[in-house]
């Protein structure tokens, strides 16, 4: 399902114009993107959890040469699935 196909479903569902369910749609991931941003967990229960964490610098081996070489530390999204997502 991509976006589009989603923003049709939610009209459908919730029986109004697509261009309500757009903006619906939009604003949510708006939302948990900007919330994410800064630093904040988002929780929706019974679906995910988004959340930024921090990894820190490491070493690694480059797999064609065995050559140790350092990872910089950087930040990432994570998304882990709730129980009421992994149940289905």
């Amino acid at each position: 399902m991509k976006k589009r196909d989603l923003i049709q479903a939610v009209a459908t569902h919730t029986d109004v114009d697509k261009k309500t369910a757009t903006l619906l749609v939009e604003g949510t991931i708006d939302v948990i993107l900007a919330t994410v941003a800064k630093g904040e967990v988002v929780n929706i229960s019974g679906f995910a959890k988004f959340a930024k964490i921090n990894r820190p610098a490491r070493m690694a081996r480059n797999p064609a040469t065995g050559e140790a070489v350092k990872v910089k530390a950087k930040t990432v999204a994570k998304i882990s699935a709730l129980k009421g997502f992994k149940d289905i």
